[in-house]
């Protein structure tokens, strides 16, 4: 992969697909790690998190945020009892790709949601796909199977990128 040294590489995250299938999956991931392992592996300048906005997290906000990730964020309504009602952020994603289309060469996609299969599918028919990372290779819509040439599982990935609570 050295071809990708000289390229600009983004990465655009569901945060919402990649939080909730790796929990199934029986783990919580480590999003510094997550953003090393971009960057590291893949070259990765840019990541870009997808997120509804929940008021009080800002301090888990700054934290992505000082971690290297630009947060995108959507707002979230309650419901009457008070709960967040769930902040899909799908169309922020493929809107904030194709606004950042022109600025880099190489695009990783981080979501295991087929509603993304029109994203994946353009930017592969126009040289701009480097990677799928699939987070639940168990949950993976079939949808994207037709671009598994190009999925990295992150189930493969437990043991680098698994949060681990530090003991003092």
């Amino acid at each position: 992969m050295c071809f990708i040294a000289a390229m600009k590489i983004y990465a655009f995250i569901d945060s919402q697909n990649l939080n909730l299938a790796i929990r199934r999956a029986g783990w919580q991931l480590d999003f510094k790690k997550f953003r090393v392992y971009l960057k590291d592996k893949y070259k990765a300048e840019k990541a870009y998190l997808f997120m509804g906005y929940s008021p009080g997290n800002e301090k888990l906000y700054i934290t992505l945020q000082q971690t290297g990730y630009i947060i995108v964020f959507k707002p979230t309504l309650q419901n009457r009892n008070g709960e967040i009602i769930k902040g899909n952020c799908d169309a922020e994603l493929v809107l904030h790709c194709m606004i950042e289309y022109n600025n880099f060469d190489k695009s990783i996609i981080i979501s295991g949601d087929g509603d993304f299969y029109c994203l994946i599918k353009y930017l592969l028919e126009n040289n701009k796909l480097l990677k799928v990372g699939i987070p639940n290779k168990y949950k993976c819509s079939a949808l994207l199977r037709k671009f598994a040439e190009y999925f990295f599982y992150m189930n493969n990935l437990r043991d680098k990128l698994e949060y681990k609570k530090e003991r003092h």
